[in-house]
């Protein structure tokens, strides 16, 4: 038991969060760009590798162009049969900003500066970078480094780590 007049220890302090984003849908980055927000609200420090699919969500050209997959999505309110009509991704990306507009919540862009400038720091995964022919220059500048799967786990000893 801490002395009466002793502050007790900040739970968060020391901690540290290393999650990777796998996947590029809309529906799918947001509980990696959310946890992350919140994790940094609270003071844990924060790590994000983006790897695959994930590295749209860090790719200039596409970050504003995220989509809702609706195939296979067992959640999904629309019929499986429907679900692979043409136009139904983009349909249901319209109506997820929607919602996120009316939640005030802001697009994947815009998370990622929030993110930047609140001290997560994130990377791209180098070897889906060259599995897509992308290069560092294709990425949002808030993006630290392109490193290997190594390298992110190098950097995040004691982490406890998240697979989105």
């Amino acid at each position: 038991m801490p002395f009466p007049f002793q502050a007790e220890k900040n739970p968060q302090e020391n901690r540290r969060i290393a999650l990777i984003c796998a996947k590029g849908g809309l529906d799918e980055c947001y509980p990696v760009l959310i946890m992350a927000n919140a994790a940094r609200m609270v003071g844990i420090d924060t790590s994000i590798f983006f790897t695959f699919y994930g590295l749209d969500v860090v790719t200039e050209s596409r970050v504003d162009h995220l989509y809702v997959n609706m195939v296979g999505n067992p959640a999904s309110p629309i019929p499986p049969m429907l679900a692979g009509l043409p136009g139904m991704e983009s349909l249901g990306a319209h109506f997820m900003a929607k919602k996120m507009t009316e939640l005030d919540l802001p697009g994947p862009r815009e998370m990622i500066r929030i993110l930047h400038d609140s001290g997560t720091r994130m990377y791209g995964c180098e070897l889906a970078m060259k599995m897509f022919g992308r290069t560092e220059k294709d990425l949002l500048p808030e993006v630290e480094a392109v490193i290997t799967a190594t390298d992110f786990f190098e950097k995040t000893v004691g982490a406890d780590i998240i697979f989105v």
